[in-house]
């Protein structure tokens, strides 16, 4: 059996769903704009070399489906590398790297390309056309909660009260938009050139290029009271509001993951590995406690405690669910989220796993820290944790 590591990674920016730079471009187009780009900073790696690509999206239908994975491998890297699409949801881009991993330590593969990529503004976040299944939810209604009432179910359980969820809000944006001021996530991302064709005010065509290269989502002119203000989105007299929940996005992000034999063979140095990576189910209507029962998991599989762990990205789904994890599983605070995270920056939902790996992985080397876990909750009712280790 032989070691897997990851060699590179890059992610876009992240787009603000429907109003972003990106609300008119394919999740597709922006993968592959990514693999070229990662495949263009390992100059040794030829495509032909690459065995599979292994693409994590929330929503396979309309612009995500067909084969999605597939046309995403033939477009970057030619018709001979193929590639599969592999959904967990909001764990996805997480998965895809705990695949490759796995297949790679045990000969199935020598290299990999994993990640995700998603559009929340081309494809809703439940598809195009929902039906519950009834011979579920006759036994359990809610089976299929809404992911905003799943919130407030968190909030009312876990005696998360409103304060707290806008006060943490509050200070994910200003940790996020502390970290772009200072630079700490240029390194991980790839411009992106977005040509726009529109009609103008008279109903001309007309056209537009600009660059994305900064996370649209950080507002510097939040606050506390502004954040109190807001009406709750999800039910009548509820906690859970727009600015205390992650923001729909659109974003891409991949890393390669190589066997110790070809990345020696090509002279090349690993920057992490993934350590340890587990799921683990709960019930969907407290989905967001997901991270408690995934996080023990995955430290079993290394022997390690949550005092081996040096930095936490713990995906922002609400802030409901992000206070009850921490405080259920007793996270340091000072640990998690040092940059922000999905309230501020956004959740592209197939392609945050793999974003937030990326982040974390140069976060430790920035701080010169040496392990670091990923942790999200899942829709439907599950959680997934990995720890990655700085290299």
């Amino acid at each position: 059996m032989q070691e897997a590591y990851i060699i590179a990674g890059y992610r876009t920016a992240v787009g603000k769903a429907k109003r972003g730079g990106f609300r008119f471009y394919r999740p597709d187009d922006l993968a592959v704009e990514v693999i070229k780009g990662l495949m263009a900073s390992v100059p040794q790696l030829e495509a032909s070399r690459v065995d599979d690509v292994i693409v994590g999206n929330a929503v396979p239908e309309a612009e995500q489906g067909l084969q999605f994975g597939r046309i995403i491998s033939a477009r970057a890297l030619g018709f001979s590398v193929p590639g599969v699409t592999v959904n967990r949801y909001c764990a996805s881009g997480l998965e895809t790297i705990a695949m490759a991993t796995a297949k790679i330590r045990t000969g199935l593969a020598d290299c990999i390309i994993a990640g995700g990529t998603e559009s929340m503004s081309l494809v809703p976040t439940a598809g195009w056309k929902t039906v519950p299944a009834y011979s579920i939810a006759k036994d359990d209604p809610d089976y299929y909660l809404s992911m905003g009432l799943t919130a407030e179910a968190v909030a009312k359980e876990y005696n998360v009260n409103r304060k707290d969820q806008d006060e943490f809000s509050y200070q994910s944006h200003r940790k996020a938009i502390h970290a772009i001021e200072n630079g700490y996530f240029k390194s991980g991302i790839l411009p992106i050139n977005v040509e726009e064709v529109y009609l103008d005010e008279k109903g001309k065509k007309q056209k537009r290029n600009y660059v994305v290269d900064t996370d649209e989502g950080p507002r510097a002119d939040t606050s506390v009271e502004v954040l109190a203000k807001l009406k709750p989105a999800f039910a009548a007299g509820g906690m859970v509001t727009a600015g205390n929940s992650s923001q729909t996005s659109d974003g891409a992000a991949f890393v390669i993951v190589m066997g110790e034999k070809m990345m020696n063979e090509l002279g090349l140095k690993p920057i992490a590995r993934l350590v340890a990576c587990a799921s683990a189910g709960v019930h969907p209507r407290i989905m967001g406690i997901g991270p408690v029962a995934a996080i023990p998991k995955a430290l079993k599989q290394v022997n390690m405690s949550l005092n081996d762990i040096d930095l936490i990205e713990l995906n922002e789904a609400f802030a409901s669910q992000s206070l009850a994890v921490i405080r259920e599983v007793g996270l340091d605070p000072a640990k998690v989220n040092i940059n922000g995270g999905a309230i501020a920056l956004g959740h592209p939902l197939g392609c945050t796993g793999c974003k937030l790996t990326i982040q974390i992985v140069n976060d430790m080397k920035r701080l010169n820290k040496k392990y670091g876990m990923v942790t999200a909750c899942v829709g439907g009712g599950q959680g997934i944790a990995g720890v990655i280790e700085n290299l």
